[in-house]
């Protein structure tokens, strides 16, 4: 079979902006000192994951407030965000890295999010795609270990081996999270295919980027009545 080409895979972009110093200087520092591609990717895995907290209240649909140098900065992002920044470590460490996205039925949600959405339906829910070994891996690094111990669901690990994608079930058994359709994988953020559906598929698409408060207060209000 012949190999991908996987150039375009490594490139800095204006989302996935890799040769900033903030975040060169991030991924040099996470990545460890393997020389091993596959444990490059795990170490920084969990630094984004849990380095960067998950706040969907920071879902800001510009050039500037999805870059990987502006979530490192705030260190908190929303799972494309995230996953942009994930792939921009990767990148700098000469790890291929591309973009994904799915829609899915997201069961760990607040009252705020809910009232916004209305539907409990995330379209372009956000992971990144490694090429390791051969062959592109997922993975999540969304939701940090601390938010995840809140809704009792098992924090995603990556091995470098697997695909890391949401669990089904959270560990009471209750559904937490179904994969409805899948997107496509890219080398840099589709942001006009996003806003298009964000516009197409929620009631108020603009009351997605006007939410302020504090995401954690309300993970902490929402997790006590259960």
């Amino acid at each position: 079979m012949e190999a991908p080409d996987l150039a375009r895979y490594l490139e800095p972009t204006p989302f996935v902006d890799w040769e900033s110093p903030e975040v060169l200087s991030f991924a040099r520092e996470n990545a460890g000192g393997s020389a091993e591609p596959a444990d490059r990717a795990v170490k920084l895995y969990y630094a984004v994951r849990d380095g960067m907290r998950y706040d969907p209240y920071t879902l800001d649909l510009t050039v500037e407030g999805m870059r990987a140098s502006t979530t490192l900065k705030n260190r908190r992002g929303w799972c494309v965000t995230k996953a942009c920044l994930l792939a921009a470590c990767l990148r700098a460490v000469g790890v291929p890295a591309r973009l994904g996205y799915a829609d899915v039925r997201n069961h760990l949600s607040t009252a705020r999010m809910r009232a916004v959405m209305q539907t409990d339906v995330f379209f372009y829910h956000g992971y990144t795609s490694v090429y390791l070994d051969g062959e592109w891996l997922k993975a999540t690094p969304a939701f940090n270990v601390e938010l995840c111990t809140k809704f009792r669901i098992r924090p995603l690990e990556f091995d470098g081996k697997s695909d890391s994608v949401y669990h089904p079930f959270d560990l009471d058994g209750n559904r937490h999270m179904e994969y409805l359709r899948y997107r496509g994988e890219y080398a840099d953020v589709p942001l006009a295919d996003m806003i298009a559906a964000f516009h197409r598929e929620y009631p108020v698409p603009e009351n997605l980027t006007a939410q302020e408060g504090d995401f954690e207060k309300d993970v902490d209000e929402e997790t006590a009545r259960h």
